[in-house]
């Protein structure tokens, strides 16, 4: 992990997303500010719970686990409150849509047990233990802290922001609300696609494996050790895009609302795009290391955007 990035990221969230919201607006009234109580206990309690549970137990994925739980809440919360307006349920519906499908592809991982603290890891964060910034304990507890278990709880909260200043919509669904709609839900398509062709090449790999073969001995493409097969094979990384396309449709229905075209919202989103610039830089690191032909891919194949076919 870039520990610089980190400390970025933590300053973004302090400095820029106040001064947008003065400077930009749209001011929250009297409900929308209680609403904001809410989720941010809702929040603290989760980052409370998140690294207390993930020091004693010492699996870091605990946040992981809530990921994709936490804005389904603050969606239908921010809904019920604002009155079950048609732009507030269609958010919420599709806030849900996204939630349900990621935790069905983190279930299937092995990452919920019915001892909730424990399930199988992400394997990102025991690499990142291990490196040389963290073989004190107490720094290791501080980035926990800090990042896995503030942070990324405030970030959870941010993307649903959209939601909350749409609350008192000067404008009825309309044309750009569809937009919105449609753009989010083909994103939630797309990641999914993405997420299940890796689950099948990843499966069928390991498969091959636990049959006693070597890595090199397998057939194309699995021999290479990485998926460069459908979606795979024209992004690096198709579920990051779906995803971080999935918020900035998100924010578009805050246009649709009649907040203007750039709002102090946007800043989920926004710092979600520069959160998995990091985490994709991490994973590559890794894939570069464990995979001869990695960096080929990667000179050849765009990061997000998929742009062109990877020659087999």
């Amino acid at each position: 992990m870039n520990i610089p990035l980190m400390g970025t990221l933590i300053g973004l969230s302090i400095i820029v997303c106040p001064l947008l919201y003065i400077f930009v607006g749209p001011a929250l009234d009297a409900v929308q500010l209680d609403v904001l109580k809410t989720l941010g206990i809702i929040a603290a309690c989760s980052a409370v719970y998140c690294f207390v549970v993930g020091e004693l137990t010492g699996n870091n994925s605990q946040m992981d686990k809530l990921w994709s739980l936490l804005p389904i809440a603050y969606a239908w919360i921010i809904a019920a409150r604002g009155g079950m307006s048609t732009r507030l349920v269609v958010m919420a519906v599709l806030a849900t849509l996204w939630g349900v499908r990621l935790t069905f592809n983190f279930a299937r991982k092995g990452a919920y047990r019915l001892k909730f603290w424990e399930g199988e890891e992400d394997y990102r964060w025991g690499v990142v233990r291990s490196g040389p910034a963290f073989r004190k304990r107490w720094a290791w507890m501080l980035f926990d802290l800090l990042f896995i278990s503030i942070y990324q709880n405030a970030l959870v909260l941010m993307i649903t922001f959209p939601a909350l200043v749409s609350m008192n919509a000067a404008r009825p669904f309309g044309w750009v609300d569809a937009l919105a709609a449609a753009g989010m839900f083909g994103f939630i398509l797309l990641e999914t696609i993405a997420d299940e062709q890796q689950w099948v090449f990843q499966t069928r790999k390991h498969e091959m494996l636990a049959a006693g073969r070597k890595l090199e001995e397998l057939p194309a493409p699995f021999n290479k050790g990485f998926n460069t097969i459908g979606l795979w094979s024209r992004s690096r990384h198709p579920n990051y895009f779906a995803e971080q396309g999935i918020w900035v449709a998100f924010y578009v229905f805050s246009i649709g609302a009649g907040t203007g075209l750039f709002n102090w919202s946007i800043i989920g989103a926004l710092l979600l795009i520069v959160l998995f610039l990091g985490s994709s830089a991490l994973a590559e690191e890794i894939s570069s290391g464990k995979y001869p032909g990695y960096r080929d891919y990667c000179s050849r194949v765009s990061k997000f955007f998929p742009l062109k076919k990877y020659g087999k």
